[in-house]
Formats: structure tokens, sequence, C-alpha cells
């Protein structure tokens, strides 16, 4: 459902980096490559819409199926948030996701966002409308995390 919700349907590794290619120059969002440390891709990330007057930013997270689980979202996000906080001049981050993404609300939740509301009925996926929760970070609310940041590991 992430890859219908970002529309990025399922492909192979190739098209994902010819996408993000694509967007080198886009000055408004920047997309990363999730690595792990022996430089195997696992997902993608990335910060877009952004709007440097404003001071504002969407967030998303990819994970491939079996890298879920395992902290690597949370860390890849982590990251993010502190690239936007700590060297962009971003005052509030949102992210978007199906209500019935557990997964993807326990990750969000945990790394210091907080649900604001739902879209409701704001997707149709394979026939069926879902329901969009929509989450956001302040800055001042990740000022108060007592997390270690990313440049501090």
């Amino acid at each position: 459902m992430a890859a219908h919700e970002i529309g990025i349907w399922p492909q192979p590794l190739s098209g994902l980096r010819e996408r993000i290619e694509r967007h080198v120059e886009d000055q408004g969002r920047d997309d990363f490559i999730v690595l792990l440390p022996d430089s195997t891709p696992v997902g993608h990330i990335a910060l877009f819409d952004q709007d440097m007057v404003e001071g504002t930013a969407e967030v998303y997270l990819m994970l491939g199926p079996q890298n879920r689980g395992q902290g690597y979202g949370m860390d890849a996000l982590n990251a993010l948030v502190d690239l936007a906080f700590g060297e962009l001049p971003m005052h509030r981050l949102q992210a978007v996701t199906h209500t019935d993404n557990t997964a993807a609300l326990t990750t969000l939740t945990n790394a210091g966002f907080i649900q604001e509301g739902v879209r409701r009925s704001a997707c149709l996926h394979r026939g069926r409308r879902y329901d969009l929760a929509v989450l956001s970070l302040l800055r001042t609310e990740w000022e108060a995390l007592t997390r270690p940041r990313s440049w501090d590991l």
C-alpha cells in the first residue's frame, strides 16, 4: 500500500534509481536509498514538497517487506528528521499513511510524530477506499527528544 500511496509501484531497484536520478535537480526534495552497512539497499526514504519559506516538508519511507521490523526504518527516519531540523530550516514535518498501517504508525510515533487527523476515504487501492492518518513533528518537539542525534552516532 505504501507504494500505491507515494506513486511508486513495485519495480526493480534500477527503476527506483532512475526515479531518484530524475529528481536530482529538484530543490524541493531529497531522496535517499536506505543501505545496510555492507551497502545492501533495503528501502527508500525522502523529504519532499519542501517549502523553505514556510519551513515545511513531507517525509515518506518505504522498506522491502523482508527488511521491516529490524530497526532500519527507525534509523533512517531519525536520520532524515535530524537532517530536516539540524541542517535545513524546517519547522514542521508531515507524514501520511493508511490508518491500518500499524507498523508505519508505530515507527512514526516512536520518532516523535503526533497524529493530528484522518483524511477519510482519501486513497483508492485495488478497488477499496482507505483512510489516511496525518502525523506531524514540529521543531520544538524534535528539540525536546532525548535520543542521540544522527551526527553523534
